[in-house]
């Protein structure tokens, strides 16, 4: 029986139990708090996917290949994922939405950092997917990645507005998006950093994920891009920087130091040949993402772990660990999960496969199910939307 609210889990198969009341882990547990037993199980703490974009949810579903093949990451950019974010409009984001959040919980990802783009639909986007976020029962992170590739000015400061436009609840908190430093003016940048400030949040961007990022900031007289948005004001204490790939390990260490944060997406690295972000050894405030493939970190981190056995990277430990951190220093809660003061958010598996998921004291998944919506008529929207945004696709 799916139980909301105040919540006890466990005993598990160790003897622990893990208590939640009004969203958070407690020590002592309401006397009326209800139960979700798990004997032959194991808790651990939920997953965090520290960089995705909810926008590709549908890219499952057979996106159409580019024809000819991409020669670069510019033109993977070009004549893929920005004509499908062209494409998007209202009904095809809901799908893609609903249907990445179902398998990211299924998959026990707890917690989403998203980085969203639609150029086509940027008033309204991020509503669209704090609905999918709070009826599914995901935790999120979202903001509206701004730039000027397509419309210039106007575009930038519109996708300022949307991230605006985020309100705070107990699972959602709004970030400040910028899409890469290569897609935005000076001005764009600096407005980024004093909205973050005003707002009390940080700036979400990518940084260095390809050779083409540090070359554009250089033909505009800064050392790289983070340099460059550094010296913009575009990076508040707390900034997320997805990537990272081209910067060395004094670049990396800087951006630590000033408390940004820094995302590994090894997957979606190797699959647009980008190459491996080695540098990130350099300090522990590196979490995992996905940057739009599957939120399954299971997954990711054996991604991660063989990578690094074939770059000779020896300090990729504890990655999901500070996604986890990252997580709690957005929504002020205790950095070490499961502890009083942390977030509600937990997953029971048993042989290794995921049996329970509960968000803030909400149990999403059960018995290895969606709990909160209706998984296959999810996907059956999503596969009628991506036949007509793949239709879409092909008219741009």
């Amino acid at each position: 029986m799916a139980v909301s609210g105040a919540i006890v889990v466990g005993p598990d198969a160790l003897g622990r139990s893990v208590a939640i009341a009004d969203g958070r882990v407690v020590a002592v547990p309401p006397a009326a708090a209800g139960r979700l037993a798990c004997a032959d199980g194991m808790i651990e703490a939920g997953a965090v996917c520290a960089h995705t974009h909810l926008y590709s949810g549908l890219a499952r579903y057979g996106m159409p290949p580019a024809h000819p093949p991409p020669a670069g990451f510019v033109e993977i950019l070009q004549k893929v994922w920005w004509r499908l974010d062209r494409a998007l409009d209202a009904r095809s984001l809901r799908a893609a939405a609903y249907d990445y959040v179902a398998r990211a919980l299924i998959a026990g990802t707890t917690t989403l950092v998203d980085h969203h783009e639609s150029p086509n639909l940027i008033e309204g986007s991020l509503a669209i997917l704090v609905e999918a976020c709070e009826t599914l029962g995901v935790r999120a992170l979202v903001c509206y990645g701004a730039s000027e590739r397509n419309f210039g000015r106007d575009e930038g400061r519109r996708g300022l507005a949307e991230c605006r436009r985020v309100a705070a609840s107990p699972l959602v908190r709004g970030l400040v998006g910028l899409h890469a430093s290569f897609t935005v003016s000076d001005a764009t940048a600096r407005e980024a950093g004093a909205l973050a400030r005003e707002l009390g949040t940080v700036v979400h961007v990518h940084v260095a994920e390809a050779q083409a990022d540090v070359d554009d900031a250089r033909r505009r007289g800064a050392a790289g891009p983070l340099e460059r948005l550094f010296s913009l004001g575009a990076l508040p204490p707390g900034s997320i920087l997805a990537h990272g790939v081209h910067l060395d390990r004094a670049q990396v260490r800087r951006a630590a130091d000033a408390r940004c944060w820094f995302v590994h997406n090894p997957r979606s690295n190797e699959g647009n040949r980008v190459g491996y972000a080695a540098a990130l050894s350099a300090t522990e405030r590196a979490a995992l993402g996905a940057d739009g493939w599957d939120a399954d970190m299971a997954e990711e981190e054996a991604a991660l772990e063989r990578l690094a056995r074939e770059n000779g990277d020896a300090g990729v430990d504890g990655r999901l660990a500070a996604g986890q951190a990252l997580a709690a220093e957005r929504f002020g809660a205790q950095a070490e999960p499961l502890a009083p003061g942390s977030l509600g958010d937990l997953v029971v598996r048993r042989d290794g496969a995921v049996r329970h998921v509960v968000v803030g004291g909400r149990v999403v998944v059960e018995n290895g199910a969606l709990a909160t919506g209706d998984f296959d008529s999810i996907v059956a929207t999503a596969r009628v939307e991506a036949t007509r945004l793949w239709s879409r696709m092909a008219a741009i």
